[in-house]
């Protein structure tokens, strides 16, 4: 798909990958609209790149809707959606409470909390993209938009502490094929993204020794990952109309250790 003229959503796109994406989709030429609750910085980088921000929480509906609508009422109807907007959770499936003494089990609430974010906002985002979607004229092979999904290699490779993260991003990964079938017939293309340890505002807010002793992990090359090649990875999705129902692994070859 070309880029340049063409409406694009990203969601979490004030900051980490989906700053990085919707910058690079704005110097391609693509009309750039932000998905994000961080209001400042979304303002803020939508006004730098010549885009449109909304407030919106991805695990509401009504409040997705009037974010789809408003955003299209300025720069028309997507046919590009990149779902970035996620959380990153770590507890035990069951451990021993270090102030009690006493067992514990995993809070049934943040499991929930990180499956509705991160699996059930992404499939929101998407389902209601392409329903916006079928509205298009198809393009060349019959092409009317593209879903880019973001899972993690924790869905291959999770860590102590990640069931819940791991489920989330396992669900993005296992229902990529499923859904490039059902929008085949509309000419909808959909790909997911695995990143392995790339240096998001999370990761960066950690302490210099953490950092480098994560990226020592990496087989090669041996460092984090940058927003920007996520951006890259993504663009070369969108732009390749042969790539459908991939999950593209983004780690510099890292298989994650147990912790």
């Amino acid at each position: 798909m070309k880029i340049e003229g063409v409406s694009a959503i990203v969601t979490g796109g004030a900051s980490g990958l989906g700053e990085a994406t919707a910058r690079a989709l704005a110097l391609a030429g693509a009309k750039v609209a932000l998905f994000d609750l961080d209001q400042s910085r979304g303002e803020v980088l939508a006004g730098q790149i010549g885009g449109v921000f909304a407030r919106v929480d991805i695990t509401d509906e009504s409040d997705l809707e009037v974010a789809f609508d408003t955003v299209r009422g300025i720069n028309g109807q997507e046919r590009i959606l990149v779902n970035c907007a996620g959380i990153a959770t770590g507890e035990k499936t069951a451990s021993i409470d270090k102030a009690s003494g006493e067992p514990i089990a995993h809070r049934l609430t943040s499991f929930a909390r990180t499956i509705t974010v991160n699996l059930i906002g992404t499939f929101a985002c998407t389902a209601l993209s392409a329903k916006g979607m079928l509205s298009l004229p198809p393009g060349d092979d019959g092409e009317r938009g593209v879903v880019i999904t973001t899972a993690s290699v924790a869905a291959q490779d999770g860590q102590v502490g990640q069931a819940a993260y791991a489920a989330s991003k396992a669900g993005v990964a296992g229902m990529t094929l499923p859904i490039a079938r059902d929008l085949m017939g509309h000419g909808i293309r959909v790909n997911t993204i695995l990143p392995g340890i790339l240096a998001t505002p999370m990761l960066s807010g950690l302490p210099a020794k953490v950092q480098e002793s994560l990226a020592a992990t990496v087989p090669f090359p041996a460092r984090l990952g940058r927003p920007e090649e996520y951006a890259d990875t993504a663009l070369f999705l969108i732009r390749n109309g042969y790539m459908n129902a991939a999950s593209v692994r983004l780690d510099g070859a890292l298989r994650m250790a147990p912790r």
